[in-house]
């Protein structure tokens, strides 16, 4: 008996030393995977956060040597100290949030690879090396190859398709267009007796965050029409292509607003219900309050809308950190093929970004990406989903530029309070 039991103990260390070999060459070709595509996916990643800086740094140089010029170098040197502080802050402030991500990642990451290459080299059970390092590949694949595909591909899918049968398109300015959105759930008609509403998209964002994934019933406006109610959708037009929107004022978006509304009354014999998703519900607000719509809305729905930004605590002391010399529209400007200037839409969305760098630094975000991914893994998931790669694509690719006018109501109504009366800026 003692004899057999010896035979067999001696037979698993000759094969758990013959299979170490094999199992730190497998470790080691699949590290060498991670170590490239570790460096493309961090590449990538800071490659992303600072094209929108380099795309402002045209801007700002145009329009500080134009200033330089006129301003006193006291003055000059007094903004320009203020700025480089500014800078320094927000830069420890990326950093030290990055170092704490990284730190705490590679502490977990070095405890289970300590403890694989026990198990690999005793024999006992657990992850083994080649395991873990395998493990680790198929995660940064998927993040780094498999995640950016799905983002791409999710186009179809995603957002707002004019082309599709579940919309008609209704009306049309120089600016915008009015879409009816019409039910996509089997069954669901359209119930004239019900009020109609207008939904609005905000400028930045787009129409395709409040579509979103309509065959996944992950859409705003989708939510309204499938319950039979008249719906309609506000889509500006390509601010590329279109000149008129390039200039529009907000007495031009209350004029389109009291058309289209004019419209959808006649069609329904009911006043309108407007609904503004973020900036648009800021829009609507405006247009109501300028008297353009009296005897055509009589309602205001509004979701997550800023109607006085300066209760923004974040926002507010963002801007308290820059001198009024640098808080200008005009350093994040480009001129159209047209002639025409326009708000950059990438750099505006970097702003926001910088406002919160502590969470959108680059090597921040891309750790907390990393761990979700083998979390995912992890438990088994090995699909990427399409609200996932929805969201990216919008974060990615839906930045559109917007009309300096337009912009500057949004930047008048995040540092100017309402009054007491309740005037707004």
């Amino acid at each position: 008996m003692n004899s057999t039991k010896n035979d067999e103990d001696s037979q698993k260390l000759l094969e758990t030393v013959w299979d170490i070999p094999f199992k730190m060459l497998s470790a080691s070709l699949d590290a060498m995977m991670v170590t490239s595509l570790f460096v493309t996916g961090a590449t990538r990643s800071h490659l992303d956060f600072l094209k929108p800086f380099l795309v402002s740094s045209d801007s700002f140089l145009d329009e500080e040597s134009k200033k330089l010029v006129n301003d006193s170098l006291v003055d000059s040197a007094r903004d320009y100290m203020e700025l480089a502080r500014f800078n320094t802050q927000i830069t420890q402030e990326g950093l030290k949030s990055s170092q704490k991500a990284m730190s705490e990642y590679h502490k977990g990451e070095f405890i289970r690879l300590m403890s694989a290459l026990f198990n690999t080299l005793t024999g006992a059970k657990g992850e083994t090396v080649d395991e873990y390092m395998t493990n680790k590949a198929e995660a940064f694949k998927k993040l780094v190859v498999d995640y950016p595909d799905a983002i791409r591909d999710i186009k179809a899918e995603y957002g707002f398709h004019p082309e599709q049968d579940c919309y008609t398109l209704v009306a049309e300015t120089d600016r915008m267009e009015l879409h009816q959105v019409l039910p996509n759930e089997p069954g669901v008609v359209v119930r004239n007796d019900l009020k109609p509403i207008i939904i609005t998209h905000p400028y930045v964002l787009g129409p395709n965050i409040i579509v979103f994934l309509p065959n996944e019933k992950k859409s705003y406006v989708h939510a309204f029409a499938n319950q039979g109610i008249p719906t309609y959708i506000r889509v500006n037009k390509d601010i590329q292509k279109s000149e008129a929107l390039q200039v529009a004022t907000g007495e031009d978006d209350a004029k389109d607003t009291a058309y289209f509304s004019r419209i959808v009354k006649e069609r329904h014999g009911k006043l309108v219900t407007l609904n503004g998703f973020c900036q648009g519900g800021f829009m609507m607000l405006v247009d109501i309050l300028s008297g353009e719509l009296e005897g055509l809305v009589d309602a205001l729905i509004t979701c997550a809308a800023p109607m006085d930004g300066t209760r923004s605590e974040s926002l507010r002391e963002y801007l308290n950190h820059i001198s009024p010399r640098f808080q200008s529209l005009r350093y994040a400007t480009k001129t159209l093929s047209s002639g025409n200037e326009v708000v950059d839409g990438q750099v505006m969305s970097w702003v926001y970004k910088l406002k919160s760098i502590w969470r959108e630094a680059p090597l921040f975000t891309y750790y907390k990406d990393i761990e979700r991914f083998e979390q995912m893994l992890k438990k088994g998931d090995n699909g990427i989903s399409k609200t996932a790669a929805a969201i990216n694509h919008w974060l990615i690719y839906d930045r559109t530029d917007l009309p300096i006018p337009i912009t500057q109501m949004s930047f008048d109504s995040y540092t100017i309070p309402i009054s007491k009366e309740g005037d707004l800026p």
